[in-house]
């Protein structure tokens, strides 16, 4: 698990160079109103708000409380209340979705494309749901129905974050392809979720090769040895989802403020990045044998 004083320094890095940049970019008020200087700054909100994902609570109130208020006075002397804090949290939705962009990995030419669910509440209670209304809608995964949103992620071959999407629970999986592939080369492995003939044409013609498995009903194609193995390896995405849902609590149902979701997303992401051991690929020299040279990484 990372440092909280070494998390603290890189965040706090790139909020000292995103204020101002951020604030000359702001709108004019005509109206002059009473700037009220939080007594936390911006970058120990963020540290905290991201060190929850590393801490092993499952619930930030008692991570809070329990945790934060008596073990980091030294580190943070103008702690404020629980509530205070939970209003200070959408503060930082902005400088954690730039700061997390400067966590991406490298892109290496081998990525692996997939879907999570992230549901907001019971089956049950989705018609009851208010905090949502208008944003979440009903999806379906292997599991069963859910309601909420879903998580697209793109991973290169280290588990390395390279692209992300939150999208309402029913969006079809191939629709936000096209905007996560922008600065991704080389080839693309998903499941038959993203089966398309025009998405493997449009992908192609921009260099990507998309390479999915085949289903029953369609026409059998020869696959290199090659895609055959990194096919079989896709469970590596499913493995960081896993992480991301289960360590990094990505995925709750307790909610109330759709601004505080995005940040809870936001930042259980970027814990992910800090993680020292990602879930990888570790080839033996056989498959690597396998692989084009301008992928081998030596």
């Amino acid at each position: 698990m990372i440092e909280i004083e070494t998390l603290f320094c890189q965040i706090d890095d790139f909020c000292q160079a995103f204020t101002p940049i951020f604030e000359s970019h702001l709108l004019p008020n005509k109206v002059v109103k009473r700037k009220r200087k939080f007594k936390l700054s911006l970058s120990e909100v963020a540290t905290i708000v991201v060190y929850f994902h590393c801490s092993g609570y499952r619930n930030f109130k008692d991570y809070y409380i329990k945790y934060v208020l008596k073990h980091f006075q030294s580190e943070f002397p103008k702690l404020v209340s629980y509530n205070r804090f939970v209003e200070l949290i959408p503060s930082a939705l902005m400088p954690l979705i730039l700061y997390l962009n400067t966590r991406k990995g490298e892109v290496t030419g081998i990525s692996f494309i997939d879907s999570t669910r992230l549901p907001i509440c019971s089956n049950n209670r989705a018609t009851r749901n208010k905090v949502f209304e208008g944003l979440a809608n009903w999806g379906k995964s292997s599991i069963g129905w859910f309601f909420g949103f879903k998580l697209h992620l793109i991973i290169n071959d280290k588990g390395e974050l390279l692209s992300f999407q939150v999208t309402p629970g029913n969006v079809d999986d191939r629709v936000p392809v096209k905007d996560l592939v922008q600065e991704l080369f080389g080839k693309l492995y998903g499941d038959k979720g993203y089966i398309s003939s025009p998405l493997f044409d449009e992908l192609f013609d921009k260099g990507i090769k998309f390479i999915t498995p085949f289903r029953k009903n369609m026409k059998n194609r020869l696959l290199p040895m090659i895609d055959k193995i990194m096919l079989r390896k896709r469970s590596l995405i499913e493995t960081v989802n896993d992480q991301l849902k289960n360590i990094s609590q990505v995925s709750h149902s307790r909610h109330r403020s759709v601004v505080n979701f995005m940040v809870n997303i936001i930042a259980g992401l970027i814990a992910y990045t800090h993680q020292e051991k990602k879930p990888s690929l570790n080839f033996n020299k056989e498959e690597y044998t396998l692989l084009p040279s301008t992928l081998i990484p030596w």
